[in-house]
């Protein structure tokens, strides 16, 4: 039974979701050249296109889509006369014993290669939110806050070091895992964070993103139990994740923090990240990630929006921003000084980022300063802040809650 255009596309987009890491990092194990994966992987999404359209979609689209990746990229391999002479350009040490042996897995694989301590800090991210996540390069720039122009020459400048530097195709072995799990956790960190709430589309989170981060987090922990970051970091992903189907409404409209029902938050893993904190605690100093899931924690525990403990949450921040100065950080600081003190309070600790070029083009200080000048009635420049956040944001759902707000504030003018 052929499949109609619609149900194919569909289809087509949510086996892009779900598998593309894996159909990529197959792929890869086998031409150990990201580009010619890269390439045979986009092959394979395009063919799906055509051949389902013909034959109907298949039972397991994931299997389909790597069979025919690897097959896409035996045909290339076997034209190439060059061959030998470009090989091994992603290097699989299969003599050197180490993790994967225990944990088979070639997303993780995929995600230490992107990783590699030869390339720069940003381009390990955004290499990783680009091949394993499969983001476009604009998605990526807005996780990013650069240009996409920036993003894709960073990105290529990335792949072609791999190349250089003929990182191996593996997870590192012990002696070598403390010094890279660093720059893993970042990513798996970014990936949550770019799913929690979409850069683009109509839904407010992207569960395939969500979920991909929390798996490989398990992952890494399993790797490394008695490493406090990595039980920190997953201990975040849980408990931020424990009340992600309450932030929008049956009809996706987006509820505030203040406007969920607390009783729907997922109390499972709730404890499971409490549990995971706790022993994370037990080192000083935190790590970043301990702190911002201590936060976390603070929102699940709270029995209401009225009896959050701010004045903990702003102590907190104080601390995580020591620890690792952000604008972003400091943006989140100056949001709970308000909820604590009022929103003169907030709007003066919003004042000195408005400065700051690393937030020019970042929505949410602009809805933040819009949400306190509302609250204190300022309704010419609350209209204005809010045209600014609508005009620096591209996800459906919040543009329609600034556009209500937006609304709201205009009729009192």
């Amino acid at each position: 039974m052929t499949g109609t255009g619609d149900a194919v596309a569909a289809a087509v987009a949510e086996a892009y979701r779900r598998d593309w890491t894996r159909v990529l990092g197959t792929t890869a194990q086998l031409t150990r050249d990201l580009d010619l994966a890269e390439e045979c992987a986009q092959d394979a999404y395009a063919q799906a296109l055509d051949t389902w359209a013909a034959t109907g979609i298949p039972d397991r689209p994931g299997a389909w889509l790597t069979t025919t990746a690897r097959n896409r990229a035996l045909d290339v391999l076997r034209r190439d006369s060059v061959f030998r002479r470009r090989m091994p350009l992603l290097v699989a040490d299969e003599t050197v014993p180490g993790p994967e042996d225990v944990v088979n897995d070639d997303r993780l694989r995929l995600i230490f290669t992107c990783t590699h301590p030869a390339l720069s800090p940003e381009a390990r991210v955004a290499l990783t939110l680009r091949l394993v996540c499969g983001l476009s390069t604009p998605e990526v720039a807005r996780a990013f806050l650069v240009p996409p122009a920036t993003m894709a020459a960073r990105v290529t400048r990335a792949k072609k070091k791999i190349t250089a530097a003929r990182i191996p195709y593996r997870v590192p072995g012990p002696d070598q895992l403390g010094e890279r799990v660093g720059a893993v956790l970042e990513v798996v960190h970014l990936i949550f964070t770019t799913g929690h709430t979409a850069p683009f589309g109509a839904g407010l989170v992207r569960r395939d993103l969500t979920d991909s981060a929390v798996r490989l987090a398990r992952l890494l922990h399993l790797l490394m139990p008695a490493n406090a970051e990595t039980g920190a970091l997953l201990a975040l992903l849980l408990l931020t994740a424990a009340r992600q189907d309450t932030r929008t409404d049956a009809d996706g409209r987006l509820l505030l923090l203040s406007e969920q029902d607390r009783s729907r938050w997922d109390r499972r893993l709730v404890a499971e990240g409490k549990a995971l904190l706790t022993e994370a605690l037990r080192r000083w100093p935190p790590t970043r990630y301990a702190l911002q899931a201590a936060i976390a924690a603070l929102h699940a525990e709270a029995p209401s929006w009225a009896e959050t403990d701010w004045e903990e949450i702003v102590d907190l921040y104080d601390v995580l921003v020591r620890l690792w100065p952000s604008p972003v950080v400091e943006l989140n600081r100056a949001v709970a000084i308000g909820l604590r003190d009022g929103p003169p309070a907030g709007l003066d600790a919003l004042a000195p980022l408005l400065a700051d070029p690393a937030l020019a083009t970042y929505g949410y200080l602009s809805a933040a300063r819009a949400d306190f000048l509302r609250q204190l009635e300022n309704w010419p420049q609350a209209a204005t802040a809010y045209e600014e956040a609508l005009a620096l944001t591209d996800n459906e759902a919040e543009r329609a809650f600034l556009a209500e707000r937006l609304s709201e504030v205009t009729r009192n003018l």
